[in-house]
């Protein structure tokens, strides 16, 4: 049974919450911006239009989140009151108080994703480290997890590139991700995730180790300005492979990108290879595949901005990708994230796509 204390903390907190939210104030934006929705021509500028949704849909997402809270924190003190009056069980309002903090924290978590680039979709590519069928069946099952989470979380998860391994799992993949913050959690991902388990393909039935690279990109949107030059472009043709029906090999509808250009990280001439075999037609696939560059530029140039304004602490965190960020191990039922000492035993449901919570550990960890 819950404590008056605890009671009090989330009123307190769903007070606050109101007040550095400025809801009253969002309101009457949502008004303001609904308004421009409705002047004559207003979709004859579909670019336009679009954003202005987009705006309006954020708005109305913050308040909605916010509204929600109230309700559970309103229906945690009723709760409470009838308890008293034996009109409710000790089960019922530690449920209801449960319900309320998880709203609370999802929305206070939401609120710390104050970037640009935290709004935006994401872009994750998996890359099976050296260990040939172990460490590709190892990418393959980080693959179906981010595909989980994306499920749970009511993103659209579309695979631009795949290869598959030469005897089981993938080699690598790209998923592009749309969805309100995708980028916002997920750039807590970024870095070499290691397996610890006994192997299926190893016949002395011996504990192996493999290390998989997860690479998050924010997903540029029409808002993002990046620009490219089409003198440093280059372009490849190829017979896409898998499935997609009798035309993806009979036809070279896949393409390869190469973009040289002088990294501003490094400030080094850098080049950029970026494979697209998502769509049936070459034109779609290079659509998507400059989408793609215009992504990794625009993460090299907040790179820069973070080295820039020393964002990150020395020491604190790193940002390089290469960077081991988390440990599976399957036999002692335990996943760890190094950066934040979070760890859970229930390693089915992480890999089923629950990394909610390292996610929250890491935002809380790292607010900036």
């Amino acid at each position: 049974m819950i404590t008056i204390d605890q009671l009090k903390n989330v009123l307190e907190r769903e007070s606050a919450l109101r007040r550095y939210l400025d809801v009253d104030t969002k309101l009457i934006q949502i008004e303001e911006e609904e308004l421009r929705t409705q002047v004559p021509g207003f979709w004859d500028d579909a670019k336009a239009a679009e954003a202005q949704m987009r705006k309006v849909k954020e708005l109305k997402n913050w308040v909605t989140g916010y509204n929600a809270v109230k309700t559970a924190a309103d229906e945690l003190q009723l709760a409470f009151d009838f308890y008293k009056e034996e009109a409710v069980s000790e089960e019922e309002v530690d449920e209801a108080y449960r319900h309320a903090m998880e709203l609370l924290e999802n929305i206070e978590m939401k609120n710390m994703l104050s970037h640009e680039e935290d709004k935006l979709g994401a872009v994750i590519k998996i890359v099976g480290g050296a260990g040939g069928t172990e460490a590709q069946d190892w990418a393959s099952m980080l693959f179906r997890m981010y595909q989980r989470w994306c499920e749970r979380q009511g993103y659209a998860c579309e695979i631009t590139n795949l290869q598959e391994g030469d005897e089981a799992g993938i080699k690598t993949v790209t998923m592009q991700i749309e969805g309100e913050m995708a980028y916002g959690y997920l750039k807590s991902e970024n870095g070499v995730h290691r397996l610890v388990r006994v192997s299926p393909f190893n016949a002395q039935g011996k504990r192996m180790t493999s290390f998989t690279s997860v690479y998050v990109v924010p997903l540029v949107d029409d808002t993002i300005e990046i620009e490219v030059n089409p003198g440093m472009l280059s372009w490849d043709t190829f017979r896409s492979s898998g499935a997609g029906g009798q035309n993806v090999n009979k036809v070279e509808t896949g393409v390869r990108l190469h973009y040289k250009f002088v990294n501003p990280v490094t400030n080094q001439p850098d080049e950029i290879v970026i494979e697209n075999t998502e769509s049936r037609s070459q034109f779609g696939n290079k659509d998507n595949a400059i989408r793609l560059l215009k992504s990794q530029l625009y993460e090299l140039e907040l790179e820069k901005r973070r080295a820039a304004t020393a964002v990150v602490e020395a020491g604190k965190k790193k940002i390089e990708w290469g960077s081991q960020i988390r440990s599976y191990v399957f036999d002692d039922r335990r996943v760890k994230d190094h950066r934040t000492n979070y760890q859970t035993s229930n390693v089915n449901g992480v890999m089923d796509g629950d990394i909610d919570a390292f996610i929250k550990a890491y935002l809380m960890e790292f607010p900036d």
